[in-house]
């Protein structure tokens, strides 16, 4: 197979950082084209990426209808369509890459013609003064070590070996015939919803992950410093995952596994027995899949809590 490669990049107000992540993506001899979707930005970004495009052929601009902003799992997924690569990679507008970012990745898909993704170590750069303590936590986004493809969606799941980086992934456009596109639902962690996708679908190899092959960008107006955005739809991803794994022939013990941190999350948010049954057959009766299996017993809320309700049957004798 050819390695025709398009790069996938959303871009929305990102007039400081644009130029760059496009020029580091066009050093990158790998690279046949690099399509760029324009979220309605309303700064200078679509001036500067008009400027680039009519110096570089490689680079196409595309828009949502009427230049609306939809967002970024809509933006990625309008690339995807437009790509005419067989391999796909993404990097976030104020992200870059750095010198060699797929000389490796080439070289496994070569090598493998049954690995369906390469995921690499990704650092970070501060446009911004950091902290002490970001300056310890953020020097590299990366797997820790070599993971077999069919342990790596429980390894992201529990966290056992780190995480990858959406700019550190490559992977075969015909990867999304499997995951579908990405959930534009998920206004975050629709990022992680389509990884663990790839992990239970695909072969996904572990790369180069102990440096960085990209760097993401760290200033005043990230959106992963959004920790209550975050708390609201990492559920709603866990969620959303278990319908998706109904409807997509996956292993029972995978629904089951997302079912145990959902009332995980759940159970740290301290709801009464009462919001969490309703929680509960919001989640459950929609779907006859959960509805007739023994989900619907295990994870009633009672169930969950007997220790609460029924403490006598824990005392100690």
């Amino acid at each position: 197979m050819s390695f025709l490669l398009s790069v996938i990049i959303p871009v929305y107000n990102c007039e400081q950082f644009i130029e760059k992540a496009i020029l580091s993506v066009l050093s990158q001899k790998e690279v046949s084209e690099i399509v760029v979707v324009n979220d309605g930005s309303t700064d200078t970004s679509l001036q500067i990426l008009e400027k680039l495009a009519l110096e570089y052929p490689k680079i196409k601009i595309f828009h949502h209808p009427n230049q609306s902003n939809q967002g970024r799992s809509a933006s990625r997924n309008l690339g995807i369509q437009k790509t005419t690569g067989n391999f796909i990679a993404f990097l976030d507008a104020d992200d870059y890459y750095l010198e060699n970012r797929f000389l490796n990745d080439k070289k496994m898909f070569e090598l493998d013609s049954n690995c369906d993704g390469v995921y690499n170590a990704v650092g970070f750069h501060f446009y911004r003064e950091a902290t002490a303590y970001e300056l310890e936590k953020h020097q590299i986004y990366t797997v820790t070590q070599k993971v077999e493809p069919e342990f790596l969606f429980m390894s992201l799941l529990h966290g056992k070996c780190g995480h990858f980086h959406i700019n550190g992934l490559t992977v075969k456009k015909s990867v999304f015939d499997l995951t579908g596109l990405f959930n534009k639902e998920l206004i975050v962690a629709e990022d992680t919803d389509i990884f663990w996708k790839m992990a239970i679908k695909c072969r996904l190899e572990t790369g180069i992950i102990d440096k960085p092959l990209a760097n993401r960008g760290v200033h005043d107006t990230n959106v992963f410093d959004q920790t209550d955005l975050y708390k609201e739809y990492t559920i709603k991803m866990f969620e959303k995952l278990a319908v998706w794994c109904s409807h997509n022939q996956v292993d029972f013990y995978i629904i089951d596994e997302l079912f145990k941190w959902i009332w995980l999350i759940k159970f740290k948010q301290n709801k009464t027995l009462i919001e969490d049954t309703w929680y509960w057959a919001k989640l459950i009766f929609p779907h006859p899949k959960f509805l007739f299996s023994i989900l619907t017993i295990k994870y009633f809320p009672i169930v969950r809590r007997r220790k609460e309700f029924f403490p006598f049957l824990y005392k100690i004798k």
